[in-house]
């Protein structure tokens, strides 16, 4: 028998997620799925890994079981932009923390990422609408707590929370159920992109998936293989003028 047989296992041949392993994605229930990120405790992060897997665990996947061992309290330490620095949002680490495992979904995996982040920055989060609150399974009278749903501009937790504080007038300690409705948020939109890729929609195509015209038009003099003059090198698809002003303001 090949070794490869063997690859992911360990010494009793129980399966162990290995760097490279790449598990079986099958359509999910967007809302019943959304509704466990916002049921589940232990930050953003968490909230939408667990949800995923778990759902994953139970599914028709040929993986499921696998999906079954992986310790989602590993994503513990997303919470607030990483253990409250305020950097990347728990959703999108744990976006790409996911797809990162999923095998190839008709060449869109990275599309998923791109239209997840795109979507988080672009946004008014989180979803508000009384369907999907009672989806969740929240109520009407906690809407109260969230206030208004704001644009975070930024993938950023930093952006995404000071936005909303200075339109609620709301301190970071009072983010708790609008954090929560926002995970929910983040995690339906992200089961509706796989289910869409699984069905074999182009995702790559959407404007959606895409960096801003306006982050767009910064890549084509800070590129990531070429530059225009002394300009820096740059990789990364996030809006930019949320913190850079630009050169011709």
């Amino acid at each position: 028998m090949g070794t490869s047989a063997f690859a992911g296992t360990d010494e009793q041949g129980n399966f162990r997620l290995e760097l490279g392993d790449k598990l079986k994605y099958v359509p999910l229930d967007a809302m019943a799925t959304a509704k466990l990120a916002y049921e589940t405790g232990g930050g953003c992060m968490h909230q939408v890994f667990h949800a995923m897997i778990t759902m994953l665990a139970k599914s028709s996947s040929a993986d499921a079981a696998k999906f079954a061992t992986i310790p989602t309290a590993l994503a513990g330490y997303g919470w607030a932009g990483i253990v409250g620095q305020g950097t990347v949002c728990g959703n999108n680490n744990a976006t790409g923390m996911l797809v990162n495992i999923l095998d190839d979904i008709n060449g869109q995996n990275n599309a998923v990422i791109g239209a997840t982040f795109r979507y988080y920055e672009n946004t008014v989060l989180p979803l508000s609408s009384d369907e999907f609150v009672a989806g969740i399974g929240s109520t009407a009278e906690k809407s109260a707590l969230v206030g208004k749903s704001t644009v975070a501009n930024s993938i950023l937790c930093h952006s995404s929370i000071s936005n909303w504080s200075k339109a609620n007038g709301l301190p970071f300690v009072k983010k708790g159920e609008r954090c929560k409705r926002l995970s929910a948020s983040i995690t339906f939109h992200l089961v509706e992109l796989l289910n869409r890729a699984y069905a074999g929609e182009d995702l790559s195509a959407l404007p959606e998936s895409k960096p801003s015209e306006e982050a767009q038009a910064c890549q084509s003099c800070h590129g990531s293989e070429t530059t225009m003059g002394s300009a820096a090198s740059v990789k990364a698809d996030m809006e930019c003028t949320t913190c850079h002003t630009g050169h011709f303001n």
